[in-house]
């Protein structure tokens, strides 16, 4: 299993992320986000902006509690918005970050408060010399970790909580083969359940006419 770490640029002087970066990062609402999804590197999924989405309104229903304040979002197109989310084929090789980053946020900030925000997501790592694609649960954990990043929250220590720096990484399928083979998969999996139910039925079939005929050859 692959662990990718997440953490933020938040500061150019420290390698570490507190609890949390600011309270209330934002001194209006909505939100604005934009999601490029034009941008995209050759391996990007169109699965992955519904994550981020998904991310969007986790964070909006409560999240994981810390936020002391309730953000709403709007989602525009334009690249003006107060947060610009883009991803990239592997931030390793396209931004020299340390190995296992998945992504990070970059706020710019003034004050006590957050003037615009950058994140930047990949949609792979290697695996020694193998590509893997990210599939949409483990986009969705980037995105609602790097979100939270985004509204002030810093790391947390508890492995349970999204703010968690690590990620064990545990979907293996790969969104784009998907969407271009998810029929025939659905069909080859619907095919192979029917094939086992038919045998079983045949089986039980023959054990029943096994049983009448010991009853009826074999009788004390």
């Amino acid at each position: 299993m692959l662990i990718v770490f997440l953490i933020p640029a938040v500061s150019a002087e420290s390698g570490e992320v507190p609890e949390k970066i600011l309270d209330k990062p934002w001194d209006h609402s909505p939100i604005t986000v934009y999601i490029d999804d034009k941008n995209t590197p050759s391996r990007y999924s169109p699965t992955y902006y519904e994550q981020v989405e998904k991310a969007l309104e986790y964070w909006e229903e409560g999240g994981n509690g810390n936020l002391n304040y309730t953000p709403v979002f709007e989602i525009v197109d334009s690249e003006n918005a107060d947060i610009k989310i883009r991803w990239v084929e592997n931030l390793e090789k396209v931004e020299d970050a340390p190995s296992g980053v998945a992504g990070y946020a970059k706020p710019r900030i003034s004050g006590d408060r957050f003037i615009e925000v950058e994140i930047v997501l990949e949609v792979g790592n290697y695996q020694g010399r193998s590509w893997r694609q990210y599939g949409d649960s483990t986009m969705l954990s980037i995105s609602k970790h790097e979100l939270g990043h985004a509204l002030g929250l810093g790391h947390s220590d508890n492995p349970r909580d999204i703010m968690y720096p690590k990620y064990e990484m545990r979907d293996n399928i790969n969104p784009i083969l998907w969407s271009r083979y998810g029929g025939l998969i659905r069909a080859a999996i619907f095919l192979a359940l029917a094939v086992l139910l038919f045998l079983g039925i045949s089986w039980q079939k023959s054990r029943r006419k096994r049983k009448k005929l010991e009853d009826e050859y074999f009788k004390e």
